[in-house]
């Protein structure tokens, strides 16, 4: 199970963080993603960590805005958001799987309930 929290309302240039606990699982073997999906849009991938080479990979549109980090002894990750824009509005989701490319691809079975960024001009 995931469960998210954080979100809200933030101006543009301002900074919101994201939390994903997760519970059922391997943690330390666990990959994590975050997706948002925006009105009419097409979800996107935002952050990957690979449990299998311990990478995160980010999308270029949140490249050196956004981070993630994980506190295993919590089973909690969180994606840090910097320096947001209007278009980073969204709906963002956690996604977590022990098979990497499951959450690559966004077809892990295992979703947060998703949270709502809204980034005002």
């Amino acid at each position: 199970q995931l469960v998210q929290s954080g979100g809200g309302l933030v101006q543009a240039g301002g900074s919101l963080r994201l939390s994903c606990a997760a519970s059922g699982f391997t943690f330390d073997d666990l990959s994590i993603g975050w997706f948002r999906q925006a009105p009419g849009k097409e979800r996107e991938g935002v952050s990957c960590f690979s449990s299998s080479d311990g990478n995160t990979y980010y999308a270029d549109s949140v490249k050196g805005r956004f981070s993630t980090s994980r506190d295993n002894a919590k089973n909690m990750v969180y994606l840090q958001m910097n320096s947001l824009k209007p278009e980073d509005t969204a709906v963002y989701y956690c996604a977590a799987d022990h098979q990497t490319r499951t959450v690559v691809f966004g077809t892990t079975p295992y979703w947060g309930q998703g949270t709502q960024v809204t980034v005002s001009s």
